[in-house]
């Protein structure tokens, strides 16, 4: 019989490149299930998996309800279902048109800054010229 791998809360922060601190938060928030053994939280394959899914969902702009929210419909299967799957994609359509906002909203920002750049040389070539024809 094999024996199931476990981890300390600082194995996992340090695999993670995480606080223990995010760990214990990501645990508050019900995300987590570590066991106890007195004061030290020992962590299974599956916290360790989720920890994985919630640091990429973070990364994909999930917020850690809608990851809760996945976990949640996870938990119900022993191998996930339809209906979480569909979240799944519904959730990434969503975080995909926020994207394409901030894409839109940084390109016009690039406009106006150009726009206020060429105004500024503009106008101080002829702040310089005035300068040199006064001084002539």
């Amino acid at each position: 019989m094999e024996k199931k791998k476990t981890y300390s809360i600082g194995d996992l922060a340090q695999e993670f490149d995480v606080t223990t601190r995010s760990v214990r938060f990501y645990e508050n928030q019900g995300l987590l299930h570590p066991t106890r053994r007195g004061q030290t939280r020992i962590f299974s394959s599956k916290d360790r998996v989720r920890l994985k899914l919630i640091l990429r969902g973070k990364r994909m702009g999930l917020s850690l309800a809608e990851t809760k929210e996945l976990f949640d419909l996870w938990d119900e299967t022993t191998s996930g279902s339809e209906k979480q799957l569909l979240l799944m994609l519904k959730t990434i359509k969503r975080r995909r048109a926020v994207i394409e906002q901030q894409k839109e909203d940084i390109a016009m920002m690039e406009m106006e800054l150009n726009t206020a750049e060429n105004r500024c040389l503009e106008a101080l070539k002829k702040v310089s010229s005035t300068l040199r024809s006064d001084l002539t």
